[in-house]
């Protein structure tokens, strides 16, 4: 008789949708914590409501899309080394 696979705290869905929802909430909050933070910023861009989070979104975003044009230039054939 085989022993049952060891099950992970991430395998039940239940789990998974607690941790979305949570990293949701702690979303939400830091951004309504934005509207009462007093910011001395250099540029006035920056004091804008929701600033970070949104150059940070869209910087990860532009990444991703970057490293996928990457990929297609550095991407070697599968049987490269085996010459």
């Amino acid at each position: 008789m085989m022993p049952e696979p060891k099950q992970y705290w991430l395998d039940s869905s239940a789990n998974v949708t607690r941790l979305y929802r949570g990293l949701w909430v702690i979303g939400i909050a830091l951004l309504a914590l934005d509207l009462f933070l007093h910011k001395h910023e250099e540029f006035s861009f920056a004091g804008w409501f929701g600033f970070y989070g949104a150059y940070g979104f869209l910087a990860c975003v532009a990444l991703v899309l970057i490293a996928k044009q990457l990929r297609r230039v550095l991407m070697r054939s599968e049987g490269y080394y085996e010459r």
